[in-house]
């Protein structure tokens, strides 16, 4: 049974596409390239399932039109229609997969500071502003931090652990 700490979110199906069972994939991942046998794994009634790729092609930059096995018709496709997308961690090198993953995969991490320790962990991601922010549980209060990619040194995704470098005097606002 896939867990869903196993897996990060690449994205999410929208629509059929054609009558022939391919699906528009939304996504900012280009995770397929780096494997011969590609698979996705979509939440079905509360169940991570994979789902192996038949064929697969970029359409935009950020929309993918996807081709699954079994599924060869648009009402079959219609299934899928609006269901988040997963892709195995294992699947992916470490150092390449922050760029792959979306910030709300890292909800429940715990942060840690490289001079400060301990922070907290990431209770929700607030995308509502030009600057995407981590919400954290710190101190007994709602720390705000900036979802940058340079601030994170490291990620151990076994605990479950995100080690940054905050920018002086941040935690004192």
């Amino acid at each position: 049974m896939i867990k869903s700490e196993e897996v990060f979110k690449i994205g999410q199906f929208t629509k059929p596409h054609g009558i022939k069972g391919e699906i528009t994939l939304v996504t900012d991942c280009d995770v397929f390239d780096d494997t011969d046998d590609p698979y996705i794994i979509c939440d079905m009634d509360g169940i991570l399932v994979p789902f192996f790729l038949e064929d697969y092609r970029y359409k935009t930059q950020s929309t993918m039109l996807l081709k699954l096995e079994g599924v060869d018709t648009e009402e079959a496709a219609r299934e899928f229609s609006n269901r988040d997308v997963y892709y195995p961690l294992d699947l992916v090198d470490e150092d390449e997969l922050l760029g792959d993953m979306t910030w709300d995969n890292f909800i429940g991490f715990t942060v840690i500071d490289e001079k400060a320790g301990k922070l907290g962990e990431i209770s929700d991601v607030d995308e509502s502003t030009v600057n995407v922010l981590l919400q954290i549980n710190y101190q007994g209060k709602e720390l705000l931090l900036p979802a940058a990619e340079e601030l994170v040194k490291h990620i151990d995704f076994d605990k479950r652990e995100l080690f940054v470098a905050l920018p002086e005097g941040l935690l004192d606002l």
